[in-house]
């Protein structure tokens, strides 16, 4: 009788972002010291924090975006035969009243199980995730992932996280609370109004800049993605993004004053922009800047990975 061959794990990795859904899948070789092989992925702009997060719930056309995407995620999973799924949940399912009925209604539809991470919990797993696209070396670095809801600081070398946090200031927070007219230029006041809050809301990082003194910044999410895209012109998808990218400061510079001086429509019809981020991508400037400014830090590099390489990392360490 002929023996069949082990068959391969194949991961799913799903982190369910404020603004957008990512499914990443891959396939774990035997032996296990070698290298994960991608075999998926993708990301889905769900804006799961529009029209709602800021008053504390996830609204009835986010909720149906957010279900419909699951259950396409669904049938990459059973098209790809993967054997484990991972699915976490960051701030809007974390803060909202009825994240947990999305969560239930995922699970009824689509059989998975989404595990609501905390603010904690997320920074580790990105930290986890960048370290597998950047090497930070001995020095230490200031990882920054600006998300829909919530925005994760961590210090790091490439083994040891020194300080650690997760502010509820997303963009779409920001959009929110700071720029209520999507229609138009991001005014001057908008600025500074964001600034001045800023500057009492990360008055923990501060201090924490003050004492472990970074000498870079690596930015993780799709604002970071978005800069690195215009530095170059062009529209990337998620798989044709490198691990790693070097953003000129001179180019984030000229991107910040280009985003600032636009409205709306102009925004959109940049090379390089995703309709969805074309506002988000204004005021999660306006953090990127005012962190480069209380920092000092000169050099900037984007990291393709986040928490979903990070949930991997972890899980091929045990």
């Amino acid at each position: 009788m002929s023996q069949h061959p082990p068959r391969h794990r194949r991961l799913a990795l799903i982190d369910m972002g404020t603004n957008t859904f990512h499914l990443l899948i891959v396939e774990l070789p035997e032996p296990s010291h070698q290298q994960p092989v991608t075999l998926l992925r993708t990301k889905v702009g769900v804006r799961l924090g529009e029209g709602g997060i800021s008053k504390g719930e996830i609204a009835p056309a986010a909720f149906e975006r957010a279900l419909h995407t699951l259950v396409g995620f669904k049938e990459e999973i059973e098209l790809h035969q993967v054997t484990d799924v991972r699915a976490t949940a960051t701030s809007a399912m974390r803060v909202t009243r009825n994240g947990p009925a999305l969560a239930q209604a995922i699970f009824e539809q689509t059989g998975i199980r989404v595990e609501v991470i905390p603010g904690e919990r997320e920074a580790e797993l990105i930290a986890k995730g960048v370290r597998r696209a950047v090497p930070l070396g001995t020095q230490p670095h200031l990882i920054m992932d600006i998300g829909g809801g919530s925005v994760e600081f961590i210090i790091a070398d490439a083994t040891t996280i020194f300080w650690k946090q997760s502010f509820e200031i997303g963009a779409q927070r920001l959009l929110d609370k700071f720029f209520s007219d999507p229609s138009g230029v991001f005014p001057p006041e908008g600025v500074a109004a964001e600034q001045q809050y800023l500057t009492e809301v990360l008055a923990p990082l501060a201090a924490a800049v003050q004492e472990f003194r970074p000498i870079g910044v690596v930015g993780a999410s799709g604002s970071f993605d978005s800069l690195a895209d215009m530095q170059l012109g062009q529209l990337r998808t998620e798989a044709e993004l490198p691990p790693r990218t070097e953003l000129a400061l001179e180019s984030f510079q000229r991107s910040y004053q280009q985003l600032l001086s636009l409205n709306h429509e102009q925004r959109v019809a940049l090379p390089g922009i995703l309709p969805m981020r074309a506002d988000m991508l204004v005021v999660a400037s306006v953090l990127i800047d005012f962190v480069l400014k209380m920092t000092g830090i000169t050099h900037i590099q984007t990291s393709a990975y986040a928490l979903k390489e990070g949930l991997l990392a972890e899980m091929l360490e045990k």
